[in-house]
């Protein structure tokens, strides 16, 4: 027979076993906020199976990213993937994020480049806040009959072209021009004089080319159909757009310029209260091995930093994108650094003027 202590005490160590399992079922899950084609069922499927670990999937971008974990001081995921240039200036405002343990990822599985390139863009007093994820860049995308003319961004600006070209009115195409004309923009953001006299020099050089643009291209749809019917026969975009083109089309090309492609890498990135750190660090690691990651290429249409995923994703997209980046192409991307304060404000300025010229 039980006595009245021993029930007590059976009753509290169930309480405790019960308590236990919750803490454990609750470690067993990762909460992550991503992209749309950055997590893909059957990627996820595969993980939870191998893991044990149930991953729960909350779709974002990066201003949603940032509401939500300022919102909440860096609680409810376990798991971010803002872009790299939205890490450090959040980060020194809001303190959501903590460093990455570089320990716990296996670097050797990612592209150096863009391994370097991240923890620089989100090193912040000695540590940096993200691990390279997926990337993208803009470049041109070209018809074959163009394809001697344009070999950078300024080439868009040639006479031939002229009524055939097209391009957003917005900064990556002023940072691209000065690039293009032996200006370096990235190395500026540090001297706003020094930033605000090379946009100067670029506000002159897209006035003088305005003749040549058949309209400033404003959503993903309208350039691709401009560029489907020939009407538009060079253009500066995204890599994705091109090398969809190119699927539907052999002589339309995504190509990286001279002065180098554009990038932007989305990373991944821990909340600061983060209550599963082991699965994080798991999810990471098994999406950048090489076949893993290649499904998240053919989900996305974007390229991740794992080195050597080229080899198992989908033939068209692969020969596509290795038509437009070799290894000299890939080391020349300028990858954007996080966006100084008050720059933003000048670039707007800029292209205003732009707009408006006659």
């Amino acid at each position: 027979m039980l006595t009245r202590f021993s029930k007590g005490a059976l009753v509290a160590f169930s309480a405790t076993l019960l308590s236990v399992a919750a803490v454990q079922v609750q470690a067993e899950t990762l909460r992550l906020i991503t992209w749309g084609g950055y997590a893909p069922d059957d990627v996820v499927a595969e993980f939870e199976k191998q893991t044990g670990i149930d991953v729960q999937i909350t779709l974002s971008n990066n201003e949603d990213m940032i509401s939500k974990l300022r919102a909440t001081g860096g609680a409810g995921f376990d798991l971010a993937q803002p872009s790299q240039d939205r890490i450090v200036g959040v980060q020194r405002q809001f303190n959501i994020y903590q460093p990455i343990d570089y320990s716990r990822v296996k670097t050797a599985q990612l592209q150096d480049s863009m391994l370097k390139a991240t923890r620089e863009a989100t090193a912040l007093k000695g540590h940096a806040y993200g691990v390279p994820a997926v990337w993208g860049t803009s470049g041109l995308i070209v018809h074959d009959e163009v394809a001697d003319q344009v070999k950078d961004y300024t080439d868009l600006c040639r006479p031939e072209l002229a009524g055939h070209v097209s391009y957003r009115l917005k900064r990556p195409t002023l940072i691209g021009f000065a690039y293009a004309m032996g200006l370096d923009p990235f190395a500026a953001y540090a001297d706003q004089d020094a930033y605000r006299d090379i946009m100067r020099q670029v506000e002159q050089r897209l006035i003088d080319c305005k003749s040549n643009v058949k309209t400033y291209w404003t959503g993903g749809d309208q350039l691709l159909s401009l560029l489907r019917t020939g009407e538009v026969k060079a253009a500066m975009a995204w890599d994705a757009g091109g090398w969809k083109l190119h699927a539907e089309d052999p002589s339309i090309h995504f190509v990286a310029p001279a002065s180098g492609a554009l990038g932007w890498i989305d990373t991944f990135a821990i909340p600061r209260r983060s209550e599963n750190l082991d699965a994080a660090y798991q999810w990471i690691n098994f999406v950048m091995q090489p076949e893993i990651a290649a499904r998240i290429t053919n989900s996305s249409g974007n390229f991740t930093a794992s080195k050597g995923a080229d080899e198992f994703v989908k033939a068209k997209l692969r020969d596509a994108y290795r038509d437009s980046f070799n290894a000299a192409a890939l080391d020349n991307i300028k990858w954007y650094p996080p966006v100084p304060p008050g720059l933003e404000q000048t670039e707007g300025q800029v292209l205003d003027r732009i707009q408006a010229a006659q």
